[in-house]
């Protein structure tokens, strides 16, 4: 049986040739280094994980946000998976 996804309003992401990332929908950042930037955003929450990570526009009332660095994975994660591995880190 197929879980029923919530209703998710403007939500996007862009991955330039591992080199940057535009994501559209963010709420908030929860957190940030040069290795993970955490986000909530209309799909859920997020983490981007890479290398030598820097933001480079942050703009919440637009729910924008873009960054550089080596872009390794992007992950939605859920409440359930929270609580496993290397998330359940981050999201403490």
């Amino acid at each position: 049986m197929a879980e029923s996804l919530p209703e998710i309003n403007d939500h996007s992401i862009n991955v330039i040739n591992r080199k940057e990332i535009n994501i559209s929908g963010v709420d908030d950042v929860i957190g940030f280094d040069e290795s993970t930037i955490v986000i909530n955003t209309e799909g859920g929450k997020m983490a981007v994980e890479g290398e030598g990570l820097q933001i480079t526009v942050l703009d919440v009332e637009s729910g924008r946000l873009s960054a550089t660095g080596k872009i390794n994975s992007v992950v939605y994660v859920d409440k359930e998976q929270k609580n496993r591995g290397f998330f359940s880190r981050l999201l403490k």
